[in-house]
């Protein structure tokens, strides 16, 4: 089965970065694209620091999408880099840059080179709520238990 596609405008920021790719899936399941830095000089994160990554890109999604931007796992497990408000939405009346908000998590600093891939963003519908205010709700088995209330086995 095949994935339904959408037609998503998108756009250069600022010249200079051609050399840089446009986003494109990694294999042909993958869920996201890859976002790659468009930087001029290298960006050091040492450990605890935070930075907003530039793109150089920006979208027009349809109506009723979203974007979510996730960390690369390769980049979580190498070197503690995160992404601290993830997944990071991109709603779709948004058409600004893309700025991926990085965090080193780890105990080495990491420098950000120009084009490297440093997140993958995700593409995917969204469903909005008509809340209807209630008295009380359905009982379950599970009721109000949340945080490991199941257990550890």
């Amino acid at each position: 089965m095949t994935a339904p596609r959408i037609s998503v405008p998108i756009t250069r920021v600022q010249p200079g970065f051609d050399d840089i790719p446009l986003p494109e899936y990694a294999t042909e399941q993958s869920a996201g694209v890859d976002l790659r830095a468009a930087i001029d000089t290298d960006i050091v994160l040492e450990p605890g620091d935070i930075t907003a990554v530039p793109t150089n890109l920006a979208i027009e999604l349809p109506p009723d999408y979203e974007a979510q931007v996730r960390p690369r796992s390769g980049l979580a497990l190498k070197h503690g880099l995160t992404l601290p408000n993830s997944p990071g939405t991109i709603d779709a009346d948004y058409r600004g840059e893309i700025k991926v908000i990085m965090a080193n998590m780890g105990r080495e600093a990491y420098t950000i080179k120009r084009g490297e891939r440093i997140a993958q963003m995700v593409v995917a519908p969204v469903t909005q709520v008509i809340w209807s205010e209630s008295d009380s709700l359905n009982h379950t088995d599970r009721g109000a238990g949340g945080f490991g209330h199941s257990g550890t086995h």
